[in-house]
């Protein structure tokens, strides 16, 4: 009877258009008041849903992307991509892929790319002759890469509920990433040729491409102290999310001298709206979890998908499909809260390693980013180039299939994921 209640709440309310985190809260709450489950415990799950230490990681993170957001930085990264690849067939397009690969390794945010990248490249690419749902979609996917490529909000989450290194899944993510990466880019060129996107008429010379590097370099630099301070152990994820603020303060202030500390507090807000609305989410369904596992949903279910087949490999393909539908209607966070609990005994029953797994989770969760009906990367895109989903969700269908290509090649080869972080001794399976 529990289940039944828990399920129907939650799927009422998602009908109804209430906010995922509201729909799972409410629906926790209800089932707990009604069957007597321990109203007085909720206070305790609150707390306990953000008393984290890897999730402190979060709003560092995202304060550091703010910061250098407004410096600029996006634009300088750009600027230099322009110049190495802008004049070759669909240059621009390939320049607004790069660019989100650098950016997504700042802000770990899929939306927060789309948005930076979006506002300096979209205008360029439609002068150019790119259409306005193309260039929508090219940014909207490649702006998946952010939960991917580390530091990723996503691994945080996924790394805070399975209790899996966060550092060995940061550095999992790097070739993965740097492959889904180079699809993007494969398909962005693809498309270009066959549509007649030209490059951009005035070539950078050697001088200007030197000039536009050094100007950017800080910019480029920022992945590089963050990962290479967690690669070499000389700070844990949580501490590289401090050092990438101080980074971020540092060359905003001293080096490109384009904001000023009167601009903090602007910026601690900002950071602090977006911290506050993932770590919304993160405590109302932490609080979904406890009571579908107190009620033993999770065990229920668990059960179920072992029982399915003795075989991993086909439990792990029919999760992928249940991932890139779920990306359709939920977040990524959501869904990480809702089935990983569910997966953790799965994953040890079939004898899974879950760092391997976390990158083929996270992967084909930020399929879902562009997908629609709520692919929260398409809505930001379209709403920058002022049109609708549809256009710029049927512009994202070659990039998804890439996207789903990679996922299967992820899933078929481990060693991709697993070989930098038992290389750098970071992780032991």
């Amino acid at each position: 009877m529990e289940m039944v209640v828990i399920s129907t709440v939650f799927l009422l309310l998602m009908a109804l258009g209430v906010p995922i985190a509201v729909s799972l809260g409410v629906a926790a709450v209800v089932t707990i008041y009604q069957f007597n489950l321990g109203i007085e415990m909720l206070g305790v799950n609150f707390s306990a849903g953000i008393a984290s230490f890897p999730l402190l990681a979060i709003p560092f993170f995202v304060l550091a992307g703010v910061i250098l957001q407004r410096a600029g930085l996006a634009a300088t990264i750009a600027r230099f991509f322009e110049l190495l690849v802008g004049k070759s067939t669909g240059g621009l397009a390939m320049v607004a892929v790069l660019t989100c690969i650098f950016w997504g390794s700042l802000s770990g945010s899929g939306p927060a790319t789309t948005a930076a990248v979006g506002l300096i490249l979209l205008a360029p690419m439609v002068r150019h002759g790119y259409s306005k749902s193309f260039a929508g979609a090219t940014i909207a996917n490649a702006a998946d890469l952010s939960i991917i490529i580390p530091p990723s909000i996503a691994f945080i989450i996924y790394g805070n509920i399975t209790s899996v290194s966060v550092s060995a899944l940061f550095v999992a993510g790097i070739v993965p990433g740097l492959i889904t990466g180079a699809g993007t880019v494969l398909v962005a060129y693809w498309i270009s040729r066959r549509r007649g996107y030209r490059g951009i008429a005035d070539r950078g010379s050697a001088a200007e491409v030197g000039r536009a590097f050094l100007r950017s370099i800080w910019a480029l630099l920022a992945p590089v102290v963050i990962l290479g301070g967690i690669y070499s152990g000389i700070f844990t994820p949580t501490e590289a999310a401090v050092v990438a603020v101080f980074y971020s303060l540092f060359v905003a202030v001293f080096i490109y001298r384009s904001i000023r500390w009167r601009d903090m507090v602007e910026m601690l807000v900002d950071a602090a709206v977006t911290s506050s609305v993932i770590m919304f989410i993160v405590v109302f369904a932490g609080l979904f979890t406890w009571t579908a596992s107190v009620i033993g949903v999770i065990d229920t279910v668990a059960g179920w998908i072992v029982s399915i087949s003795p075989n991993a490999m086909v439990m792990i393909l029919l999760v992928n499909v249940l991932l890139l539908a779920l990306g359709m209607v939920l977040d990524a966070i959501s869904i990480c809260y809702l089935l990983m609990p569910i997966l953790i005994p799965v994953l040890k029953a079939f004898g899974i390693d879950p760092v391997w797994y976390g990158v083929i989770f996270i992967t084909a969760l930020a399929v879902g980013q562009a997908t629609p009906p709520v692919g929260v990367n398409l809505f930001t895109a379209a709403n920058l180039i002022k049109g609708d989903v549809d256009s710029v969700a049927k512009e994202a269908i070659p990039y998804v299939v890439m996207d789903v290509v990679v996922l299967a090649l992820l899933t078929l080869l481990p060693a991709l994921s697993l070989y930098l972080p038992i290389k750098a001794g970071l992780y032991v399976p």
